[in-house]
């Protein structure tokens, strides 16, 4: 995964079926699912190896103001035609350790990155500090392959959540083939977490105003 040449495989990245989105249904089972995650008020989303835009083009449709970052160059020249006219910032960056001011954010999607970073922990700490007073992480995950499985299971996602996480929703999508174009049997989920704020302990409640 980390050696894949992504400006190399740009032109063809859509025509998967989650990844391009060009199937009707395809594209209104993610933007239900997109509409769940994210906050029902127009704001700030920050969409991290956003790749050609897709889910940043949905989260714009909503209503949103969205910035998306992306190592490969290709990538986000292709995001930028598919945002183009939209209140949208398309950057070339790491995901890990994108160019954007901190709490600026709220909420930070990510789709199939996390698992790939030499150090998931270190990145969700550093995306906490990018999220305003109770923003959200949306993670899309999973692990794929059946000799070689690759990935992050939900177990040690949700584990590396708790010291930084309120409450962590947990929703299973492997058994929602019109988000992927067809059936799926490998471990696919997406983990919605409220962010506490800096300083409250797990199971404190937040202080008056928070």
């Amino acid at each position: 995964m980390t050696n894949v040449d992504w400006d190399a495989e740009a032109a063809s990245f859509d025509e998967e079926p989650d990844h391009g989105l060009r199937d009707p249904e395809v594209r209104r089972a993610w933007a239900g699912r997109l509409r769940g995650w994210l906050p029902g008020r127009a704001g700030d989303v920050l969409d991290l190896g956003c790749g050609t835009g897709s889910l940043s083009l949905l989260a714009s449709e909503q209503g949103h103001r969205v910035t998306g970052v992306d190592l490969s160059p290709a990538m986000v020249a292709l995001a930028r035609e598919k945002l183009a006219g939209r209140d949208a910032v398309l950057l070339v960056g790491d995901a890990a350790a994108p160019p954007v001011g901190e709490e600026r954010f709220d909420a930070v999607l990510v789709r199939h990155v996390l698992w790939a970073l030499p150090d998931p922990g270190r990145a969700l700490r550093q995306w906490r500090g990018l999220l305003r007073p109770g923003g959200r992480l949306v993670l899309v995950e999973g692990v794929w392959g059946g000799i070689e499985p690759v990935g992050i299971p939900a177990e040690r996602l949700t584990a590396l959540l708790d010291p930084i996480a309120g409450p962590v929703r947990v929703e299973r999508l492997s058994n929602d083939p019109l988000l992927w174009g067809g059936q799926v049997t490998d471990e696919r989920y997406a983990v919605v977490a409220e962010i506490r704020p800096s300083g409250q302990k797990r199971g404190e409640p937040a202080a008056p105003g928070q």
